[in-house]
């Protein structure tokens, strides 16, 4: 008798602390933001994940507009050798996405000798009416990194630190060009 009414008291005691936890979560339902003082007026909180961890500037480094910043980068690059005397950058780069890759592929290119072709095709997964015929391709249209393209291209060098320098060349031209 006595497990039972010990029983009893603990299940009456829990009923009321849950009630109790209830009571003390406010007001639901409609208005219930104003009726907690949670209105227009509080400062909102986001529950996202990605707002957490997402760049405050996402802005692109350079300012400058990709013409201009192709005028700029042009004479660099061809007194490097990098860019052909005949050639222009916007053709160059075609199919890149960010301008920044395709100045490392055009280094890397240069610095390696592999035909800056068979890179773009690599690199971008677009096949393009250039002939490619002679290069290594992987199996998809997939495009790979500089560092997987350099592998494939030219398995006997360190294609690893060979990436790792013409992207660093390539960030330097970009910064430079759009001082």
């Amino acid at each position: 008798m006595k497990i039972l009414l010990r029983s009893l008291a603990i299940l009456v005691l829990a009923t009321f602390s849950i009630s109790e936890r209830a009571a003390a979560q406010g007001p639901a339902g409609a208005g219930a933001a104003e009726a907690a003082g949670g209105g227009s007026s509080a400062k909102s909180r986001s529950y996202n994940p990605t707002k957490w961890f997402a760049k405050k500037d996402s802005k692109p480094a350079s300012s400058l507009a990709v013409e201009e910043l192709d005028s700029k980068l042009e004479p660099r690059l061809r007194r490097a050798e990098v860019l052909a005397a005949n050639a222009a950058l916007k053709d160059a780069c075609r199919n890149f996405i960010e301008r920044v890759d395709c100045v490392a592929a055009l280094r890397a290119s240069h610095n390696l000798g592999i035909n800056i072709d068979c890179m773009r095709s690599n690199m971008t997964g677009v096949r393009t009416d250039v002939d490619t015929s002679a290069c290594r391709m992987p199996s998809g249209d997939k495009p790979l990194s500089l560092a997987k393209t350099i592998r494939l291209l030219k398995s006997d060098v360190d294609a690893k630190q060979a990436a790792k320098d013409a992207e660093t060349a390539a960030r330097e031209d970009m910064a430079d060009a759009a001082s």
